[in-house]
């Protein structure tokens, strides 16, 4: 089976060699996800110190930034976000972050209602707290010509 591999020229690089998307027949597989901005070391709501270590962040600030980041990433490859089927979320510190970014996650997919999967991990390899891991199903024929 052919698959195309798609990079949108607005959300953040990717920090390996991998695309942001991958068609695969009718579904769209995003890489991971975060909230980075694109062409800086800019993470929306983290506060750093000088060894790169986080003194303090804003989950919030970063859930926006990374549904937004994962609208560039779908709209780059001719998806939408009502294509979104499965949505794994990776956060640092479900304790603390859970009702957070449960509440902001409901004000995005209140139309659209993915599976979800939410994990706790101990790290992600960017100073960040929140990760999301999607698959989107896209029209037949569509990006295929």
């Amino acid at each position: 089976m052919s698959s195309q591999k798609f990079d949108s020229d607005k959300a953040p690089e990717p920090v390996g060699l991998y695309p942001h998307a991958r068609q695969v027949g009718d579904l769209l597989f995003l890489s991971g996800v975060g909230p980075r901005e694109r062409g800086t070391k800019k993470i929306p709501g983290v506060e750093l110190d000088e060894n790169g270590k986080i003194i303090s962040y804003d989950i919030a600030e970063q859930c926006h930034s990374v549904f937004k980041n994962v609208r560039l990433i779908l709209e780059a490859s001719g998806a939408s976000w009502d294509s979104l089927v499965d949505v794994t979320v990776f956060l640092t510190n479900m304790k603390d972050d859970f009702k957070t970014y449960n509440k902001i996650y409901a004000e995005y997919f209140k139309d659209n209602q993915p599976c979800r999967t939410t994990v706790e991990i101990s790290s992600l390899p960017t100073p960040i707290a929140i990760e999301l891991k999607c698959i989107a199903a896209l029209k037949q024929n569509q990006n295929n010509g």
